[in-house]
């Protein structure tokens, strides 16, 4: 892509806290030229392990020595170890980094004093509203945001001499659900509800008030609650959450610039905190609903209705997508149907990326499977990807195959600066199937339904990848019942499907067939001579040999033991020996080289006729046999090996 190429490295782009500063990100890609590709994943609310490091895999896929920075919100992923291995390949790679919200040594840093801000909550609680109970709902106990905000809440609680139960304060993730099953946490494990609950950010709050007024409890008369970054607009709940404000928008913006600056040369601080304000507001006692200007209450039901709107449409696109992609029965269809699905979600730009192996029917390794690894599937990103989908501005554009370490196709380097890409994982379970890079469409990517969108789109792909495999296992049985495993040639069965329509045909239409009977000549001696091992070999070359031979359509088989046959319709005699002819030499070929032990010799006869009603293919196989038999008794059999 023309100018600085940016990596963002994000979780759950959904929640309110990574959208603002997306938000920020976003903009001031186009204000400083930058183009930013964000590696987004969803985990950790699907309480399944394996669709976690499914997800977790899309921050494996970027190279960082191909871009020129980076931009780091690593306090969203919740496992260590991945966290733990993009730090480790920034440094290798040696480009700048801003981390936000997470003081990286080496790093540039923005973020706010996380301590400070929530004694301040908690400050006014004790000070202005007199509570002296309290319980507390925080975010992941190695979340150092978390940690801090936990400390400042515990610091001042202990400098005014309150002390809290253990079981007075709930670990959480940040989502809202946590803020539901905290509140009903506290009423099973207090002996009372607490005065106040404060709560470790905005989302878990809301979903905190919504748990207390289903249990018949008011905010605040009966329980204050404080949230935590103030993403939740003015008005925009029952009750106006009194928060701390901070400007995460602001926070994306400052780190585009940092990097922006640090490619000009410009000096600049390694460390950038942010100021922020609490906010009291009628969560915690403090005023109360202002909403009382008939203008303002229109303005926040159409903003409602407009999120409700969008929301339906979005729901209806969803639906309709994921009905017509599960009802795909073949690739070519999925694809095609993807495509339509893409268009109406109006992206500027929407690439669809497999691995060359997403449609390996090998299993995961499994610790019980690790002598056998190499028929494991691989769980991570192959070294070149197909590039099925490429839809850019209105119009798909054939890509072939791209480096997955280039990300994008070329053509995305076309046009305008500041770019930003979200790119998502596509997978099942841990199977890595590819990846999905989108730009700008009608549709918030940074919404609930964006996930729910990926989902589908994963599970209707591996939905294909498991017909496929089916389509690839009922031609194996197929081989397997129609195919000599021995020799690689038909078998009988094999041989009947393959000749039952073209005699039919000549029986009905009176056109001649040749049906030739092939024997092995002294197979007992080579197995008595040189073991049985040496007598199959002797039987593959024979399939060999009518490999070479045959030519011109004939259809072939081993019919049992050292016995063969062959099949051709519209023969004559002169054909018919020609053919007998072109085996004979083979052989003497064969017997010439120098790399065989044995002599190879075998006996033939052929019939050449009219098939008639009633007379099927083995009628003519008895015939030729008897053509054969003829020709082994004017045969010496005394040797068939080499001197």
């Amino acid at each position: 892509m023309k100018g600085h190429r940016i990596a963002v490295i994000i979780e759950e782009i959904g929640q309110s806290y990574q959208s603002s500063i997306l938000d920020g990100i976003s903009a001031a890609a186009a204000e400083f030229g930058l183009n930013i590709a964000a590696f987004t994943s969803f985990s950790g609310d699907m309480d399944n392990p394996r669709h976690d490091m499914g997800e977790f895999n899309i921050f494996s896929l970027p190279d960082f020595s191909m871009f020129d920075g980076a931009i780091l919100l690593t306090n969203t992923l919740s496992y260590k170890p991945v966290v733990n291995d993009i730090l480790k390949r920034i440094k290798e790679a040696g480009i700048p980094a801003v981390s936000i919200d997470r003081d990286v040594p080496d790093l540039f840093y923005i973020g706010i004093d996380n301590t400070t801000a929530m004694r301040t909550i908690t400050e006014h609680m004790i000070n202005v509203h007199g509570f002296r109970s309290f319980a507390y709902i925080s975010g992941p106990a190695g979340n150092s945001e978390s940690s801090d905000r936990l400390a400042g809440f515990s610091a001042v609680l202990k400098e005014n001499g309150i002390k809290i139960l253990e079981d007075a304060i709930y670990y959480g993730d940040f989502r809202a659900p946590t803020g539901k099953l905290a509140v009903e946490h506290f009423f099973d494990t207090l002996p009372e509800m607490p005065q106040a609950i404060i709560c470790a950010n905005d989302v878990m709050a809301a979903s905190a008030i919504t748990t207390l007024a289903s249990h018949g409890y008011r905010v605040p008369e009966d329980i204050a609650v404080t949230g935590f970054d103030n993403t939740y607009n003015s008005h925009n709940y029952q009750v106006e959450l009194t928060s701390v404000e901070r400007p995460l928008g602001l926070s994306g913006r400052l780190a585009c610039k940092m990097l922006h600056d640090h490619f000009n040369g410009i000096q600049q601080e390694r460390r950038v905190i942010l100021n922020m304000s609490a906010r009291f507001t009628e969560s915690c006692g403090c005023g109360h609903n202002a909403l009382s200007d008939v203008s303002q209450l229109k303005k926040l039901n159409y903003r409602n209705y407009s999120n409700f709107e969008s929301v339906q449409i979005y729901m209806s696109v969803l639906n309709k997508m994921s009905t017509q992609l599960l009802a795909c029965n073949n690739y070519d269809e999925y694809i095609a149907t993807l495509k339509r699905a893409a268009i109406e979600i109006h992206p500027d730009e929407f690439y669809f990326c497999l691995c060359d192996n997403w449609a390996s029917d090998s299993s995961v390794e499994t610790p019980t499977q690790k002598d056998n690894a190499e028929l494991a599937v691989p769980t991570v990103y192959t070294e070149e990807v197909n590039v099925t989908i490429a839809y850019v501005n209105g119009e798909f554009i054939e890509c072939g195959k791209i480096k997955s370490r280039d990300i994008l196709p070329d053509i995305a380097s076309n046009g305008e600066k500041g770019k930003l890409y979200y790119i998502t994982p596509l997978h099942f379970g841990e199977r890595c199937l590819g990846y999905m890079a989108i730009r700008s469409t009608k549709h918030a990517m940074q919404n609930i339904m964006f996930q729910t969108f990926c989902i589908n789109i994963c599970n209707s792909l591996e939905n294909i990848r498991k017909l496929m495999c089916l389509e690839y296992a009922v031609a194996r049985l197929g081989n397997l019942y129609a195919q000599d495993t021995f020799s690689g040639i038909y078998n009988r069965n094999g041989f009947v499907l393959a000749t039952k329509d073209i005699y039919e045909d000549c029986m009905k239409n009176q056109r001649k067939i040749m049906l030739m009977f092939i024997d092995l000549d002294g197979l007992k001696v080579i197995n008595d001579t040189y073991g049985h091992s040496t007598g199959d070999e002797a039987i593959c070359s024979i399939a060999d040999i009518l490999r070479k031979s045959c030519t011109n359509g004939e259809v072939f088989c081993r019919f049992g033991g050292d016995e063969f046959i062959v099949f051709g319709a519209d023969y004559s005699e002169a054909q018919a020996e020609e053919l007998t002819m072109k085996i004979t030499n083979n052989i003497e070929q064969f017997n010439n080289s120098e790399n065989v032990k044995f002599k190879l010799s075998a006996s033939t006869g052929f019939v050449i006729a009219i098939p008639k009603n009633g007379e099927d293919i083995f009628y003519f196989v008895t015939e030729a046999d008897k053509q054969m038999y003829n020709e082994k008794r004017k045969k010496k059999h005394s040797r068939y090996l080499k001197s």
